[in-house]
């Protein structure tokens, strides 16, 4: 995903079409694009705010947000749970499929790490916060 433009480069741009100059004119200017300056434009017209738009997904939402407590509960019951039994717990409980990559980086926000032990076998803690 792309990078919003700076507020120094928006805010101006603004200024000069709210004074009357043309919204081409004034991407001319400033090394925008038409479109872009004509959707600045607009958004400083109806918001009053030059500022973009919050990107990305809201924390929170996802595939697997609704079974937090459903997988926390699982990996501190059984700490060296892998993360294939855990796709077919989640899949036998609640009929959700999802692939073990998503699990890891899922616990891994939760604060969940994976330590090997001297005998080979792993097991999930949580950071302390």
């Amino acid at each position: 995903m792309g990078r919003s433009y700076s507020d120094d480069v928006r805010r101006p741009l603004a200024k000069a079409v709210g004074k009357g100059q043309s919204r081409r004119g004034a991407a001319e200017v400033f090394g925008v694009s038409v479109s872009t300056a004509i959707r600045w434009a607009k958004r400083a017209k109806t918001t009053g705010t030059t500022a973009p738009d919050v990107q990305g997904r809201p924390p929170g939402s996802g595939k697997l947000a609704p079974y937090r407590v459903f997988l926390i509960e699982a990996v501190e019951a059984k700490p060296d749970v892998t993360l294939p039994e855990l796709a077919a717990a989640l899949m036998s409980e609640h009929g959700v499929e999802v692939v073990p990559q998503s699990l890891s980086r899922f616990l891994g926000k939760l604060g969940f790490t994976y330590k090997k032990t001297a005998d080979g076998v792993g097991v999930r803690t949580r950071r302390r916060r």
